[in-house]
């Protein structure tokens, strides 16, 4: 019993170690395609934690390092839009040309988003991927894009970050979604799906629908 125990802390103190030094790196470079993990948005108008995604991830691509953006996510019970349209209206506003943008809005979950991603890269010979998130997301969603066969790398973004005690309850959320993920599988975690907790309550008010990965998914939402 002892002993179990003592394993269980090591394999967790692990996980921890291996979360932390992954938020701590940038990855940024020359990919095929970026790819933004979705977060919260009010009645279209993207979160702060959504908004510094799609800023980093707007900088990724004038910097160059790739020709297409994928904004992902989509609909939580009571949203009109998807996270992944917020995404798309956030990024042209910005000034990104629409043929750079392709959107995912079917995902309502980390694993769901990457997922329906990834059929879509592969669709289109895909493989090399850098991902935009919050810094403590950086191990658990390039280890979910290399389970669905993406050569992931991770650019974090930090301009929005978690106040008071939240780094280490987030910090601690992946460790354990990490340490289970890896023994049960990633997908099996999907409804414990992480993401920053600055949802506010909204009216319900119908729901809209689309086919994610489609050129006229912009059009039909």
């Amino acid at each position: 019993m002892v002993a179990a125990v003592l394993v269980l802390v090591a394999y967790v103190g692990v996980t921890f170690a291996q979360v932390w030094q992954a938020s701590l790196r940038d990855e940024a470079g020359p990919v095929q395609a970026i790819v933004v993990l979705g977060a919260a948005q009010y009645d279209g108008r993207p979160s702060p934690a959504l908004q510094a995604r799609l800023d980093h991830a707007a900088d990724l691509y004038d910097q160059g390092h790739a020709p297409v953006v994928w904004v992902t996510g989509g609909q939580r019970p009571g949203d009109r839009t998807t996270e992944g349209k917020s995404g798309y209206d956030y990024l042209r506003a910005r000034g990104l040309p629409d043929e750079v943008l392709q959107i995912e809005n079917q995902g309502r979950s980390t694993w769901e988003s990457l997922a329906a991603t990834a059929r879509f890269l592969h669709e289109r010979d895909t493989t090399d991927v850098l991902l935009v998130s919050h810094p403590y997301h950086s191990y658990r969603i390039a280890g979910i894009a290399r389970q669905l066969g993406l050569t992931a790398h991770v650019s974090p973004t930090t301009v929005h970050s978690a106040r008071g005690l939240e780094p280490a309850r987030a910090l601690a959320r992946e460790t354990a979604a990490v340490a289970i993920g890896r023994l049960v599988g990633y997908r099996r975690l999907t409804g414990l799906d992480e993401r920053l907790p600055d949802r506010i309550p909204r009216a319900a008010a119908g729901a809209l629908t689309a086919t994610p990965g489609t050129a006229t998914d912009k059009g039909a939402l």
